[in-house]
């Protein structure tokens, strides 16, 4: 009779521990960002993305053909703009700025937009076929066409 009762008392003990370790992972994030197909939803990779992490796009602009920079951070699990980087004005490129972001020059002319602060709610870019686009993620950079191909409508979210 005591092995019994000692035996479901350890089987209860277990269970309340695994029980209360469920619930602490399911209260971490673990995001990631992940690249699709924006067509057929194909999977493309998956990066891992803390809170609070960043990540840029950088391509060469098509129309003034300068280089850009877009800088996002991962803010509550939403993809946020936070700044881009770019060498002139044009079609596609702030012209005018919000009042509450901030306009800084770099050593080589740059211009650097910081402090932007805008949710995107929909991230999708095309992969250029004259034009790469360069994906940085945790010190990595991505050939973007390489991983999607020409033409790619790649989609970016958190999850």
């Amino acid at each position: 009779m005591k092995k019994t009762r000692t035996k479901l008392l350890l089987i209860t003990a277990a269970i309340l521990i695994a029980a209360v370790i469920s619930i602490v992972m399911a209260g971490q994030r673990s995001d990631r960002l992940i690249l699709t197909d924006a067509d057929t939803g194909k999977v493309y990779a998956r990066y891992p993305l803390a809170e609070g992490a960043c990540f840029s796009v950088a391509f060469q602009h098509s129309v003034n053909k300068t280089p850009v920079e877009e800088i996002y951070e991962n803010r509550g699990g939403r993809i946020v703009l936070t700044g881009c980087i770019y060498y002139s004005f044009g079609a596609g490129v702030a012209e005018e700025l919000d009042p509450s972001w901030t306009l800084s020059y770099g050593e080589n002319g740059e211009m650097i937009l910081s402090d932007i602060n805008l949710p995107m709610n929909d991230l999708t870019y095309v992969v250029g076929t004259v034009y790469d686009h360069m994906l940085t993620i945790g010190g990595e950079q991505v050939n973007l066409r390489a991983l999607c191909g020409r033409n790619s409508r790649v989609h970016f979210e958190i999850s």
